[in-house]
Formats: structure tokens, C-alpha cells, sequence
């Protein structure tokens, strides 16, 4: 899956000059994070992907991963006094793709521990993120204010954000191939 395949006639939020500029990857020599934050459907973790995709194939090392799973893994490391091991693993790549942030509730130390991996990177290393909650909702998933405003800053600080919308394109696909002229609907 290449940014090359993504139907932006589907979605007019995303601005193809931006993703194109994205995909030159000066981003991620730069340290930057990107966050997409739009409704399930709108083409997110496809963008996420495609440029995780196009970076790998540039050189940059990259590792793609869910919010919960990352999380899990912390825990999991923090329990087997592995967690500074963990946290170096995630803070070498060069693009670390955190994908459907905002899905879970994290309880506090789950969330504690993404953000020392957030810290870990901070203007060393990019992070691409795609929420399906915008930075306001944010603290449905990071309980604590301070937490949560912590990680917005790390996640937006010279960063690129695209607001993806509302409006689901696998939705509407759906819709157009059921109400089609001859299908049984």
C-alpha cells in the first residue's frame, strides 16, 4: 500500500500536495510527528501505512504498531524489568506509526508508559499517530489533564496534523454498491 494508491477524490480533507510533501520523508529527517485524527473510515491507518511504506523504502527504519498493543508490550516489559530495553528498542527506529489512538481508555500507568516512549523520541525521532478522536477528546483515553496535554504537545510540536473528516469512505462504498440499480438490497 503506497500514498500513490489512496483515492483523494474519495476524501477532499486530504490535500495531496501535503501527503505528497510527506512522502519526500524531509519530515522524518527532521524529527517531526504527524497526527491524523478523523472518524473511522476516513482513510487513516491507510495514509499511516502508506507512508510508514514509503519511508522503509526510502532507507528509514520504521515500526508500525497499535496503541494498545505498544502499551501492552510496555507493561508487560515494565512487569519483567525490561522496560528501559523496550523503550530503546522503540526509540531507535526512525518513524514509530502508532495507529487507532483514542479507541482505548489507558489506565494511568499504561499511558505513563507510552509517554516515556513519546519523551524517549521527542525531536530525535518522528512518531506518526492516527486517532479517531481529536486532541479534545484525548483525555477519554489519557485520564490525567496533565498527561494528556503533555502528550498532545509532544505528539503536535513542530509537527504536520490532517484532519481526515468525518465521512467514511468505506461507508459510502458500501452504501453505493448495496442501493446499485439490479442489487439486492
Amino acid at each position: 500500500m503506497t500514498y500513490r494508491d489512496f483515492l483523494f477524490d474519495a476524501n477532499p480533507n486530504i490535500d495531496p500536495a501535503v501527503v505528497n510533501t510527506l512522502a519526500s520523508c524531509e519530515w522524518i529527517k527532521k524529527s517531526q510527528p504527524l497526527c491524523l485524527i478523523g472518524d473511522s473510515g476516513t482513510g487513516k491507518s491507510h495514509m499511516l501505512i502508506a507512508l510508514r511504506t514509503e519511508a522503509a523504502m526510502q532507507g528509514y527504519r520504521v515500526r508500525y504498531t497499535l496503541a494498545t498493543k505498544l502499551v501492552n508490550e510496555l507493561v508487560e516489559a515494565a512487569d519483567e524489568k525490561q522496560l528501559n530495553k523496550t523503550i530503546a528498542r522503540y526509540g531507535r527506529v526512525d518513524l514509530l506509526c502508532v495507529d487507532e489512538l483514542g479507541y482505548m481508555e489507558l489506565d494511568r500507568h499504561g499511558a505513563e508508559l507510552l509517554f516515556q516512549v513519546l519523551t524517549e523520541r521527542e525531536e530525535r525521532n518522528s512518531v506518526a499517530i492516527a486517532s479517531n478522536e481529536s486532541f479534545g477528546g484525548w483525555t477519554k483515553t489519557f485520564t490525567a489533564p496533565r498527561l494528556c496535554a503533555a502528550i498532545v504537545d509532544r505528539l503536535t510540536f513542530n509537527g504536520t496534523i490532517i484532519q481526515t473528516g468525518t465521512d467514511s469512505y468505506r461507508l459510502a462504498s458500501t452504501r453505493a454498491r448495496t442501493e446499485a440499480p439490479g442489487k439486492a438490497g
